[in-house]
């Protein structure tokens, strides 16, 4: 595709967003329901947490929980009118930044908890013996997607020396025991099902590519912010909560999960356990944001460095 249709279609996206979500927070108003999007894995475990506990009904919200295979399309849906807060991983959220679109990040949640699993019966014990083999994620704006890359520039590989497949978090494992595929790279608690299960091995994980990398984030866009500053504050109040909660008491939170999200209850409390929890946005968190951001630009994913006085929005 030439570049010049490749910007087109950029700027089209982009008026989507604009327009589309404009018109959409006042049609949700009307029906007086937020519309959180999630991708239904341990990341976004403080919204399930929050629906299950009736913390939203506490405050006087009534809301609407969309699940979505990757965050790229939880933004898509974003831009047509249908979402109005995503937890997702931040990395799509610059990609769809950097194009112009009113995306803000509002929270951090988590850092870490990813893990690039591969088969048990395969003779994989290195990065280099990847090479051909067929490797999936999520999708290519995912935070797995780029650690993968990195790792395999650090060995003297590219992403083009495997083959890469988009798919949805929860299908990767039966894929990989079914010999569909040779490895995975996937957020918690699918690595660990994985493992448990004995159809797979962790290979590297995502910390040990990158040290204490953000994951995901709460984000919205600018008209959500300014026309319902008040609903949003309830919400992000509400994130703390559960996000707390899941930190002091993971066997709590495994047992109040939906169950098609559980499954391994002593699996999911142990990478509950491991995942540290975060809520708000610290310099130190920002910082990491955009210390990845570097690295996008680095690998080729971003074409500039992002201004962080527009990225952010403290609450």
């Amino acid at each position: 595709m030439h570049d010049k249709y490749k910007i087109l279609i950029g700027i089209i996206c982009v008026i989507l967003f604009v327009v589309g979500t404009c018109y959409y927070v006042d049609a949700s108003r009307a029906e007086n329901t937020i519309s959180i999007g999630v991708l239904h894995t341990d990341h976004d475990a403080p919204v399930e947490i929050a629906k299950a506990q009736g913390l939203y009904e506490a405050q006087g919200l009534k809301v609407d929980i969309r699940q979505f295979n990757n965050g790229g399309d939880l933004l898509t849906a974003m831009a047509g009118g249908d979402i109005d807060i995503g937890y997702l991983g931040f990395t799509p959220v610059l990609a769809t930044y950097a194009k112009g679109a009113p995306v803000k990040i509002i929270s951090g949640v988590q850092n870490g908890g990813s893990a690039l699993v591969v088969r048990s019966n395969e003779n994989i014990n290195s990065v280099q013996d990847l090479k051909g083999k067929t490797v999936a994620t999520i999708g290519e704006t995912s935070i797995q997607y780029i650690l993968l890359t990195k790792l395999l520039k650090e060995n003297g590989m590219s992403i083009n020396d495997v083959q890469h497949v988009a798919m949805k978090s929860s299908t990767m494992t039966g894929a990989l025991g079914a010999n569909q595929l040779d490895a995975m790279f996937v957020p918690e608690p699918y690595a660990s099902v994985a493992v448990a299960g004995g159809v797979g091995k962790v290979l590297v994980s995502s910390e040990e590519i990158m040290p204490n990398h953000p994951c995901c984030v709460i984000a919205t866009y600018d008209g959500f912010i300014k026309k319902h500053p008040k609903e949003l504050k309830k919400i992000l109040a509400i994130h703390n909560q559960s996000a707390e909660f899941i930190n002091k008491n993971p066997g709590k939170a495994v047992k109040i999960l939906p169950r098609d999200m559980v499954i391994d209850e002593n699996v999911q409390k142990n990478t509950l356990s491991e995942l540290n929890f975060i809520s708000g946005l610290s310099p130190e968190y920002k910082q990491s944001i955009i210390d990845f951001a570097n690295l996008e630009v680095q690998l080729g994913f971003l074409n500039k460095t992002v201004d962080s006085s527009e990225l952010f929005y403290d609450i």
